[in-house]
C-alpha cells in the first residue's frame, strides 16, 4: 500500500513537472503573439501616419510651386514695370534736353538782339521846313537792317533768309545777308556757319581768291567752331583752283595733322595723294 502511494505521488510529481514547463511555454508564446500583434498595430499606424505625411508634403510642394510661379510672375511684372518707367524717364529726359537746347538757343537769340539794338536816345525832332531857307527838309531814310531789327527779326530768321538766298543761287543777296548776320550777331552760334557760307558762295561763283579770304576768316575768327576743319579743306581746294598747289598742300596738311578724327581729314588726305 505504501508502495502504491509512493508510486502515485511520484507519478503526480512527474505530471506536475511536465505540465509546469508547458504552461510556462504557453504563456511565453501568448506574450510573444501579443507583442507581435502590438507591433503589427503600430506598423499599421505608422503606415497611416506616413501616408498622411506624404499627402501633407505633396500639398506643401504644390503650394510652394504655386507660390514660386506667383513670385516669378510678380518679378516679371515688376521688371516690365521698371522697364516701362525707365523708358518713360528716358523719353522725359530727352524732352528736357531738347527743351534746354531750345531755351538756350532762344536765350542766345534774345541776347544777340539785345546787343544788336542800339541804346535808345532822345528822338530828334525834324522840322518839316528849314527856318533859314524856308525850304522843306528831306526825311532821313532808315537803314534796311535797322528796320529789320525794329520789326523784331530774330537772328534765326535772318540766317534762314540768307541761307535761302544761298540755296537758290542768289550769290550777292546771300553774301550780304550773311555779312549782316555776322555784323549784327557776332557771338551767335551760327556766326561761324555764316562766315563759312560766305566762302562757299564765293567759291561757287568762281571768285576763288575771295573764297580763300573768307575761309581764312573762319579759321581766325572762330577757332573753336565746328567749321574750321572744313574751312581749311575748302581753302585748299580754292588754292588748287588758283594754281597754287604748295599753299593747297599746306592747307590739306593742317587738316590731316590738326583734325585727324574729322571727316575732312580723309578728304584732305585724298587731295594730298592727288597732289
Amino acid at each position: 500500500m505504501k508502495r502504491l502511494l509512493s508510486t502515485l505521488v511520484l507519478g503526480w510529481a512527474c505530471v506536475l513537472l511536465v505540465v509546469t514547463p508547458v504552461r510556462a511555454a504557453d504563456r511565453e508564446h501568448q506574450q510573444i503573439m501579443a507583442d507581435i500583434r502590438m507591433l503589427q498595430e503600430q506598423t499599421v499606424r505608422l503606415n497611416l501616419m506616413l501616408g498622411t505625411l506624404d499627402e501633407t508634403l505633396q500639398t506643401l510642394l504644390t503650394r510652394l510651386d504655386e507660390q514660386g510661379q506667383d513670385t516669378r510672375r510678380g518679378f516679371a511684372d515688376q521688371k516690365l514695370l521698371v522697364g516701362n518707367v525707365a523708358g518713360g524717364v528716358r523719353v522725359v529726359r530727352e524732352k528736357v534736353d531738347e527743351t534746354n537746347v531750345r531755351v538756350s538757343s532762344l536765350a542766345q537769340e534774345v541776347e544777340a538782339l539785345r546787343l544788336a539794338i542800339p541804346p535808345m536816345t532822345a528822338p530828334l525832332i525834324q522840322l518839316a521846313v528849314d527856318p533859314e531857307t524856308g525850304l522843306p527838309t528831306q526825311e532821313t531814310p532808315v537803314p534796311a537792317f535797322a528796320a529789320q531789327v525794329l520789326r523784331g527779326v530774330s537772328p534765326q530768321r535772318m540766317y534762314d533768309t540768307a541761307w535761302a538766298d544761298y540755296t537758290t543761287g542768289q550769290w550777292a543777296l546771300a553774301i550780304k545777308g550773311f555779312e549782316v548776320y555776322i555784323s549784327s550777331f557776332p557771338r551767335a552760334e551760327l556766326a561761324d556757319d555764316a562766315q563759312f557760307y560766305i566762302g562757299q558762295t564765293h567759291y561757287a561763283d568762281g571768285r576763288f581768291r575771295d573764297a580763300v579770304q573768307a575761309f581764312e576768316e573762319v579759321v581766325l575768327n572762330y577757332p573753336d567752331g565746328d567749321r574750321v576743319a572744313e574751312a581749311l579743306y575748302k581753302r585748299g581746294l580754292a588754292f588748287g583752283r588758283l594754281g597754287e598747289p604748295e599753299l593747297a598742300r599746306q592747307a590739306f596738311e593742317m587738316v590731316v595733322q590738326n583734325y585727324p578724327d574729322d571727316n575732312m581729314a580723309n578728304l584732305a588726305q585724298q587731295a594730298l595723294d592727288r597732289l
